[in-house]
This record gives C-alpha cells, structure tokens and sequence, in this order.
C-alpha cells in the first residue's frame, strides 16, 4: 500500500473508532492497579509512620496548617535561599515537603472515580495518538508498540518528577515504574488486539 493510500485510510479513522479498545483497556488497567495496591500490596513501603506521630500532628493542627502543600525550610525565591540564615536551617534540617489533605476519611469513591477519569483520559490520548499515526489494518506489532509508548509516558515516565523535585523515594519511583510498564503493556495489547481491519 503506498503512502497516498495510507494517508487516505488514515483520515478515515477517528478516535471513535477505537471506542472498544478505550474502554477494555481503562477496565484492564483499573483491575490490574486494584490487584497491585490491594492484593499484591506492592506499595505499602512507600510511606512510612512518622517518629511521635501523635506529637507531630498535634503541633500540626495546634498551627491550624489548612490543607495544601507546604515546603520546609519555606524561602520565597533564590536570592532568599542564598541567605546564610536559610542555609542554615537547611543544614539543620528537617528538609521536606508535606502535603496536608481536608480532615476526616479519606473519600475512596471520589479517589477511585478520579483515577477511572485519569485512565480514561489516557486511553483517549492513546486513542488520538494512534488514529492520526496508523491506518486500519496495520499490523499488531505496530499498533502494540506505538500504543505502548504513547501509554509508557503517563504512567512510567510522569511519575518521575515526584522524585526528581518533591523528594519522593526512586524505590518508590521505581515501583510505580513497574506497575506502569503493566498498565502500558496492557494497554497495547488491548488496542493491538481490537485495532479496526
């Protein structure tokens, strides 16, 4: 098939086209992260119990801390952070990022709609990546690469700044590498699998 007719093909398929793949593939991926956080428990290292836990969210809440973001030492811009006085409470330490969520149980049915939305999202992106690149009828091993690495950039490769700016662990990081290697092999498959003939 030459390039004219590729092309052709190409304007007629629409990220509508690829409904069914979208959808397995956000049920594949939400099963998969349910069994990797509930039944394999591969996260549970990622936090830890803070030393006189009681005593530090006491103090915490007695400086009615609303909910946020907060960074420690705190200094406004560069020329502040250059400041002899800042160094040293650098040096002195605690050093960290502490991030303060509304009191009260964690609403899990909001978190889990959210991450349904997110991955849904993902394999929209996926969807449009895919539909502008390939023609109906491209090979599997075309589809499966090219929507394994337009899902590999969310789910392996934009959890990197957490570690690379806020501190997170690379243990951590390298374990939300692993589950999104899955997610993304998951979702190749998926699209590979069901690509329009």
């Amino acid at each position: 098939m030459g390039r004219e007719a590729i092309r052709g093909s190409q304007i007629m398929l629409s990220v509508l086209d690829l409904w069914m793949p979208i959808l397995v593939s956000v049920v594949l991926v939400f099963v998969a992260s349910s069994v990797i956080h509930m039944v394999l428990k591969t996260h549970n290292k990622d936090y830890q119990r803070l030393p006189n836990e009681d005593q530090v969210t006491a103090a915490i809440r007695e400086q009615g801390a609303a909910p946020g973001t907060y960074m420690f030492p705190y200094c406004t811009d560069m020329k502040e952070m250059g400041s002899d006085e800042t160094k040293a409470r650098f040096e002195r330490g605690p050093v960290g990022m502490m991030i303060l969520m509304p009191n009260g149980m964690p609403n899990i049915g909001k978190s889990l709609g959210l991450w349904i939305v997110y991955l849904l999202l993902v394999s929209l992106l996926v969807a449009y990546i895919a539909a502008v690149s390939l023609a109906p009828g491209t090979e599997y091993l075309t589809v499966f690469r090219l929507t394994g690495a337009a899902a590999f950039l969310p789910f392996v490769v934009g959890n990197m700044p957490a570690a690379i700016w806020h501190g997170q662990p690379w243990s951590t990081t390298i374990r939300f590498a692993v589950d999104g290697v899955v997610y993304s092999l998951l979702v190749a498959g998926t699209f590979a699998g069901f690509w329009p003939g």
